[in-house]
């Protein structure tokens, strides 16, 4: 087996392994085998059974019974060369129960490219001899250890890349390693918060998922290398940005997600970043009021900030400098609304997620700027339709576009929208799973199944229905705006030939109430000749509409009415209305029945609110009333005059009328 790459032989009865057994590995290497032993109860290997033989990697996790016989087996490796040493134990797989410094010692005759270790508990307070025979390893990787409290590193380690995955921690490593270019940190417990790095040749960083606090991020001073090409900060806990990224212009990737970023929007904190390609602030607690928050981005390629908030749910114009965007991620932002001239400045754009938002149409996305656009995901939104004007700017570079989960409307008005899904299944992405919201009796029935038909049959109903709607409803205004006028006709001519009963119906405001009973009334009714007047508080009958009262008993029964006209008179409404009536009555009567009596000085920028009654007032003579000895004299002489026009007379009341 000449090509054989992985030998697996764990969890067998392996318990010795000398120089004979592996004979055939040194009359014929196999320099990309990578051999599996784990899980065999190792008790000793032969010093010098691997010299001389080169392997991809080796494993050995979970195979000795104490840390002695473990140092034995591992002089056993000496002369060794290999790419990939693991060395460890598995999660449910203990054997051992502490270690001490010196349990690596005989890696020291091992050529090691990368060395991994992971599950093992209680090291020794001090390591700082641990890793003396792996000073020239290129990388290595700590996998849930118990290190506690780290300490100082010897200064010759020659460490390129360094991995600290699900470490117990009580304060975060302040190693100097001048020769590390990578760090990952993650998803390491007991540590809470972030201390200054001094790792100059540091280029690529990984602190995520180990829920640290940055009380300033972030500057060369935080990071200690001017040299930073990635930096992921992703699902930690509060990182207050306090710079703008000073020192690390050299940054093409930066992570933030699901961390809480503080101050992130109140100034232009990416501005130095002109080289970088990737930025990613998804579910950071973000909220978009600064318009200016991605100066400086000119070389971004994705951005992606899902499930953050904009400023009364509208996207304003925020990527100007982003004229190198390709992918673009607004998924859960709570989106209503979308500026025409927000993706203005994104000619190379190909791929947005306007996914999980509140659109309510297609219409809202401004399509002319997006001559790349491949790809648009408006899937979980609450379109309804949008029009053919907008669908004809669709970019001519669009290959998906997935619409699903929205509320779509199957009516004969977006008749036009539905023909469109139909023509463009190719286009759509899961055009099946589209189904219709509303009317409720379509509800889930897929947008594929509305017929046009249905339309063409309903549009002669509809347009006879519309018609007899309208005429009917033209009738019902017209009877209702003039239903008093047409009862005051009809009652004209009811009413024409019989003699009136009263001499004069009086209008009037109930504010004016004292001056009509204490002068009004008492002056006509009890001087002579007698005039009968009608007043709605004693004339009225009780349970009749009062319009049908005024109408009937007020206008019908009498030969004159008296208007009484003041400032509560105008700032009436039911006065208001009893005078059109009598304008009305007095046009069908034929005959000047209107007494008008101005009982106060009504101020004309008052009066002229009422056009007519100010006409009318300009235009008649009109009685004005004057409390004085005279003035009395003379209002009543000329208003019995008014009422006695037309009233009809026997002699005796001539007579009598004489004498007195």
């Amino acid at each position: 087996m000449t090509n054989l790459e992985y030998l697996d032989l764990s969890n067998n009865k392996i318990k010795v392994i000398y120089h004979s057994d592996l004979q055939v590995l040194h009359q014929m290497p196999l320099l990309n085998l990578s051999l599996d032993l784990s899980l065999n109860p190792l008790s000793f290997i032969q010093p010098g059974a691997f010299k001389e033989i080169k392997l991809h990697e080796l494993t050995l996790r979970s195979n000795f019974d104490s840390t002695d016989v473990m140092k034995t087996c591992i002089q056993g490796l000496a002369g060794l060369k290999i790419h990939h040493l693991v060395l460890g134990e598995f999660k449910n797989e203990r054997n051992l129960e502490s270690f001490d410094e010196y349990l690596l010692e005989g890696l020291c005759n091992v050529t090691i490219e990368k060395f991994r270790i992971a599950f093992f508990d209680e090291f020794s307070e001090d390591i700082t001899d641990l890793f003396n025979c792996l000073a020239n390893v290129s990388t290595i990787s700590l996998v849930h250890l118990f290190l506690k409290r780290p300490r100082y590193l010897p200064k010759n380690l020659r460490w390129q890349r360094l991995e600290m995955v699900n470490c117990e921690f009580e304060e975060f490593p302040k190693w100097e390693l001048d020769s590390l270019k990578e760090f990952v940190f993650t998803a390491n417990k007991g540590v809470s918060t972030f201390t200054q790095m001094k790792l100059e040749s540091l280029e690529f960083l990984d602190l995520s998922r180990n829920d640290l606090s940055f009380k300033g991020c972030c500057s060369y001073t935080d990071l200690g290398t001017t040299r930073l090409k990635h930096l992921d900060l992703s699902f930690n806990d509060i990182i207050t940005m306090s710079s703008n990224f000073l020192g690390l212009e050299q940054l093409e990737y930066l992570d933030f997600q699901h961390s809480t970023l503080k101050q992130g929007s109140d100034f232009s904190v990416f501005l130095s970043l002109r080289n970088l390609r990737y930025l990613d602030i998804s579910y950071t607690h973000t909220q978009v009021v600064f318009k200016g928050i991605f100066d400086g981005l000119v070389s971004l390629q994705v951005l992606k900030m899902a499930g953050n908030s904009f400023q009364d749910n509208f996207l304003p114009n925020i990527f100007k400098d982003l004229t190198n965007l390709t992918i673009l991620d607004l998924s859960k932002c709570q989106l209503e609304g979308v500026s025409q001239t927000a993706f203005g400045s994104l000619p190379k754009l190909q791929l947005i997620n306007m996914s999980h938002n509140n659109l309510l149409s297609l219409d809202t996305l401004p399509y002319e700027p997006l001559p790349s656009l491949q790809i648009l995901d408006c899937s979980f939104n609450r379109i309804v339709a949008s029009t053919e004007q907008v669908r004809q700017h669709f970019p001519s570079n669009l290959v998906s576009l997935n619409l699903t989960r929205n509320d779509f409307a199957c009516v004969c008005e977006h008749q036009n929208f539905l023909q469109w899904v139909k023509d463009h299944r190719q286009l759509l992405v899961k055009v099946e799973e589209m189904v219709c919201t509303k009317p409720l009796d379509m509800q889930d029935t897929p947008l594929l199944s509305f017929r046009n038909a249905t339309c063409q049959r309903s549009k002669t109903i509809i347009t006879v229905s519309v018609f007899t709607v309208l005429m009917v409803s033209l009738i019902a205004v017209l009877v209702y705006k003039f239903y008093f006028h047409l009862m005051l006709l009809a009652g004209c001519k009811k009413y024409s030939r019989g003699e009136s009963t009263y001499d004069a119906f009086v209008i009037y405001s109930s504010q004016d109430e004292d001056w009509v009973r204490n002068e009004l009334v008492k002056n006509l009714e009890e001087g002579v000749p007698p005039f009968q007047l009608c007043l709605h508080y004693r004339d009225f009958i009780p349970g009749v509409a009062i319009a049908a009262n005024i109408i009937q008993e007020g206008f019908h029964k009498s030969r004159k009415v008296i208007v009484v006209v003041s400032q509560h008179f105008i700032q009436s409404r039911w006065c208001i209305f009893e005078y059109e009536i009598a304008q009305t009555w007095q046009f069908l009567s034929s005959r000047a029945g209107i007494i008008f009596i101005v009982l106060q000085k009504v101020e004309k920028s008052v009066l002229r609110q009422q056009v007519e009654l100010y006409r009318l007032l300009s235009r008649n003579t009109y009685l004005e009333w004057e409390d004085s000895v005279l003035g009395r004299h003379i209002f009543w002489r000329r208003l019995r005059k008014a009422l006695l026009d037309g009233k009809p007379w026997s002699p005796e009341e001539t007579a009598d009328a004489e004498n007195n």
